[in-house]
Parts: structure tokens; C-alpha cells; sequence
């Protein structure tokens, strides 16, 4: 296993994942959370690809864990559908290394969003939630409309609030540029 430099930037980078994360244990409409942003940003600028998966993965896992321990919500049937279209949403990242702009970046953020809601409502029906026929699949992603709304805007805002803050961080504090 190659070893991993844990130098300012991917410190900084970290440490915005995991404020996000934790911004989860705050009240938000349904599906209004970071989790998609923190996995285009955690691919996009983590330069170990093997690292680009597993930080943002961490981080999610100990913001469910917190939110099941407060609430009971952290954990469902379906949260390997969840983490793996997040694994996804991190595969979009890798390509928007070195093309950042406000374009690129919102039309990746889309494509997760509309990913994660294919992913995680073909999910709720094959984990048998309404049965297994076409019509419970219908039925599955019928009924995920409404929280389809606020993963678009979750993503769209934690998007700009990663990828915006780190730019400004970065014209900030050259350290942060890219190694």
C-alpha cells in the first residue's frame, strides 16, 4: 500500500468533508444534505484515488453513526445503495480534475444528483420496501420525487459551498494548490 501524505492540503480538504458531515446532524428539509457534494469534491481534489473514496466513505459512516445514536436515522435497509452511489458520485469527481469551473461543476452535480435518485429509489424496491413487480418499482421512484427536490438543491448548495470555499482557500493560501 503507498503511503499517504497527509500535508496541508488533504488536511483542509478533510477537514471541510467532515464539517459537512456533521452540517447532516443539523436540521434541513429531506434530502437537503452534503453527502453527494462531499463526493464530487472528495474525487475531484484528493489526489489518491484509493483516499478519494475512502475519506468521504469515513466521513459519511460517522455522520450516520451520530445520526443513529441521536435519532435512529443513521442506518437503513437501503444504506448500501446510498454508499454506493456515493462510491459513483466520487467516479464524477475524477473527472472534473482540472476542469473546476462553475459549468463543470454544477452539470457533475446534476448528474450525481439524478444518479443517487436512480440508485437509492431502484434501491428501496430491491430491497423488497414495495414488493418486487414493475408496478412497486413505479411505485418506488413515484414516491421519491419529493425528496428528489432536496437532493438538488443539497448537492447545487454544498457544491458551492465546497468547491467555493476551497477555491477562495486556495487563492488564499498558495500551500493549498496542487502538489
Amino acid at each position: 500500500m503507498e503511503n499517504i501524505v497527509w500535508n496541508t492540503r488533504l488536511k483542509v480538504i478533510t477537514g471541510m468533508m467532515a464539517a459537512a458531515a456533521l452540517s447532516r446532524l443539523l436540521p434541513h428539509p429531506d434530502n437537503f444534505a452534503p453527502i453527494g457534494a462531499m463526493a464530487l469534491f472528495g474525487g475531484c481534489y484528493i489526489a489518491n484515488k484509493r483516499m478519494a473514496f475512502i475519506i468521504p466513505l469515513v466521513t459519511m459512516l460517522i455522520s450516520d453513526t451520530l445520526l443513529q445514536l441521536i435519532n435512529g436515522t443513521g442506518f437503513h435497509p437501503g444504506m448500501i445503495w446510498v454508499y454506493g452511489a456515493f462510491s459513483i458520485i466520487t467516479c464524477i469527481g475524477f473527472l472534473l480534475r482540472g476542469r473546476e469551473q462553475r459549468q463543470t461543476i454544477m452539470v457533475a452535480s446534476l448528474v450525481g444528483s439524478i444518479l443517487f435518485f436512480v440508485i437509492t429509489n431502484f434501491g428501496q424496491w430491491a430491497t423488497g420496501y414495495y414488493g418486487y413487480t414493475s408496478g412497486a418499482l413505479t411505485e418506488s421512484f413515484i414516491m421519491g420525487i419529493p425528496f428528489f427536490r432536496g437532493t438538488l438543491m443539497g448537492d447545487l448548495f454544498f457544491n458551492l459551498v465546497l468547491f467555493g470555499s476551497f477555491a477562495v482557500a486556495k487563492w488564499r493560501f498558495p500551500v493549498l494548490q496542487r502538489a
